[in-house]
């Protein structure tokens, strides 16, 4: 299974389709935003970490951060509300965020709180927002949201078991991969056993330890060959890889060609993962 780690630039990103056009549909990735799905209409299957769960017309998803997530649709034909939001905007509620987690993060019906779809239709359109205050609208909005989508999310404290443990790890690599990152190296800054650790991702994520961390590295090193001069050298040092072989030898096994034919192929391009696969680039720039 490929991961992307995204380390995004915007706190906010908004996308939906009304018309059934494009599914709600992408690759496994996480981020420090949390993800909200509101499924206006049709069905879609969530997988989040090792746990799978149906989002139906009415429910809303909410996807905490630093969760592996993606979505498969059943039927390709659904109208869905698409929000990507940093939790800073809501520094409130950070607190409650970080230390605690849904026991179910699917909204079951969450069409018949009317205060719900109103705040929907409201950062559906920030565009309207004044441009002198936007940001202090967003923060505003995004608060009462969360407020209100917390509310209604069974949560519970995060304890030491699997879940609490796969977080730690993953959150702790998001942040140190382009470091000499090991089993070894987590073992003593987490206090987990390296055993453990290896035992989480083969038996929760059905991914290597090493080919996870490999994937955030090249998930860096994507974003460098496409924004950055730099050559293909520097930018094996500087996504992590301790060898331009080992580099280019782990590239190819997840991206399916070399670093130079993927500069020359997507200069200046922006990939996120978090955008349903086949979206077009003028809809890209159209939401963005």
């Amino acid at each position: 299974m490929k991961i992307i780690y995204e380390k995004k630039t915007e706190d906010f990103y908004y996308r939906n389709d009304g018309n059934f056009i494009q599914p709600l549909q992408c690759g496994a990735h996480l981020h420090y935003h949390i993800e909200i799905v509101y499924m206006q209409e049709g069905y879609t299957k969530a997988y989040i970490d090792s746990d799978v769960y149906d989002v139906k017309t009415g429910d809303l998803l909410v996807v905490f951060p630093n969760r592996i997530h993606r979505f498969e649709d059943g039927d390709n034909k659904n109208k869905y509300h698409l929000f990507i939001v940093n939790p800073d905007l809501a520094p409130d509620l950070s607190a409650v965020i970080s230390a605690e987690h849904p026991q179910d993060p699917v909204i079951r019906h969450a069409d018949r709180n009317p205060r719900i779809i109103s705040l929907i239709n409201i950062l559906s359109d920030t565009k309207s927002f004044s441009a002198n205050y936007r940001e202090t609208l967003l923060k505003g909005y995004f608060m009462s949201f969360f407020a209100e989508i917390l509310g209604m999310l069974p949560l519970r404290h995060a304890r030491s078991d699997e879940n609490q443990s796969m977080r730690a790890v993953v959150q702790y690599c998001s942040q140190n991969f382009t470091k000499d990152l090991s089993l070894s190296a987590l073992e003593e800054e987490i206090h987990l056993s390296k055993y453990y650790i290896s035992h989480l991702f083969g038996d929760k994520l059905g991914i290597r330890f090493n080919d996870y961390v490999n994937s955030l590295r090249v998930s860096e090193a994507c974003r460098l060959l496409r924004t950055t001069k730099m050559n293909i050298t520097e930018i094996s040092c500087a996504a992590g890889f301790g060898t331009l072989r080992t580099f280019n030898r782990a590239f190819i096994k997840q991206m399916n060609t070399s670093p130079s034919e993927y500069r020359k192929n997507n200069r200046g391009e922006i990939f996120d993962a978090s955008i349903p696969i086949g979206e077009s680039d003028q809809a890209k720039a159209q939401q963005r």
